[in-house]
């Protein structure tokens, strides 16, 4: 299985995300650290703090966007890869408007968030 070390917020791992759907592919995401300082595993893994990253079936390690794209590119495109380009072009306003953020900020407050890291941190 494909896994992908990622960040939903970067902007490199969603048009690696969105290459992966055209290609029907399905992957394991990992979800990595918020800095690269803080990725010491990631980097013991994949010889590489900076996202994204793609390991291939056999283990290939496919370092940022123009490898993976490199390494897509020989795969045949998926049975609707046309269909979901389209789909992603028709949500381009909601990605600029930043949709995502607004809704994500419904489940919890940036505030909220903060707030319950100092509370880990003063327990460590």
């Amino acid at each position: 299985m494909l896994i992908l070390y990622q960040a939903e917020w970067c902007p490199f791992s969603a048009a690696v995300r969105e290459l992966l759907t055209e290609l029907g592919l399905d992957v394991m995401l990992h979800q990595v650290e918020p800095t690269p300082e803080q990725r010491d595993s990631m980097r013991a893994e994949t010889g590489t703090d900076s996202i994204p990253v793609l390991v291939a079936e056999d283990g290939g390690v496919h370092r940022g966007t123009g490898e993976i794209f490199a390494h897509l590119r020989e795969r045949e495109p998926g049975r609707f890869a046309a269909g979901h380009r389209r789909q992603f072009a028709d949500h381009r306003e909601a990605r600029e408007t930043n949709a995502a953020g607004r809704l994500i900020e419904r489940f919890r407050t940036t505030g909220e968030l903060e707030a319950a890291e100092e509370r880990v941190s003063r327990r460590a």
